[in-house]
């Protein structure tokens, strides 16, 4: 098995009507039925939209420093996730399609490392 992460920026999104959004709602929650119920879902979800409430850890001074804000400025931003677990890269093909069908806007899609941390 290999996990993937499947992820979209909040740019990517688009401009839609509250309508439209209403809509898609639905259809992306039974894409992850399918995957719950296909055994491939590990974990996932949307985040909040306001970058203006993340905040960033940097220890690479040697000192920790906690900051207000992403750690980079930059135009584009994560929206959401799901992390799968699946046979192999066309699985992975298969289920970022359907995401993105039920979803409305594209996604990336990255394999973790071998020996990645898990529980």
């Amino acid at each position: 098995m290999a996990t993937y992460l499947i992820f979209f920026n909040q740019q990517w999104v688009g401009d839609h009507t509250e309508e439209w959004f209403e809509s898609r709602g639905p259809t992306a929650m039974a894409v992850v039925e399918e995957m719950r119920a296909a055994g491939v879902w590990v974990f996932g979800g949307g985040l909040e939209e306001e970058v203006e409430d993340a905040f960033s850890a940097d220890a690479t001074s040697g000192t920790l420093l906690i900051t207000d804000g992403p750690f980079a400025e930059t135009k584009e931003h994560l929206g959401g996730f799901c992390v799968v677990d699946v046979a192999d890269r066309e699985a992975a093909e298969y289920w970022a399609g359907r995401v993105a069908e039920g979803c409305g806007w594209p996604q990336e899609v990255r394999r973790f490392k071998s020996g990645a941390m898990s529980d």
